[in-house]
């Protein structure tokens, strides 16, 4: 199992969702986050007043599946957050150990 970890542009949040879908993904979290990388930021003004936004607003997702529905699923993620655009985000894989749900006990494979 792999726990897909994807940093996209807040405005992707809908289509990347809907693409998941299509593919079988059943769950995500969804969580607000700040962040910069080569973008770096920018400056803005405010009622005359020049400052610089260090952080910009980003989507983080976080997704359990199965070893065989990783590449499909990155694939849906990095062509439905393509902007083409600086700032369109990051994907992270990593090895999922274990995987419990709650409510049932159930583990692994079953738990996603």
């Amino acid at each position: 199992m792999k726990l897909i970890t994807a940093i996209i542009k807040p405005f992707k949040l809908d289509a990347v969702r809907d693409a998941l879908r299509e593919v079988g993904v059943n769950g995500v979290t969804v969580t607000e986050v700040k962040g910069f990388g080569r973008q770096k930021g920018h400056t803005e003004l405010y009622r005359g007043a020049e400052y610089v936004v260090d952080f910009l607003p980003k989507t983080m997702l976080q997704i359990a599946v199965e070893d065989s529905q990783l590449d499909k699923v990155l694939e849906t993620l990095g062509s439905s957050a393509h902007s083409g655009k600086i700032g369109d985000g990051k994907i992270f894989v990593a090895n999922l150990e274990q995987v419990v749900r709650i409510r049932t006990g159930e583990t692994g494979r079953d738990a996603i």
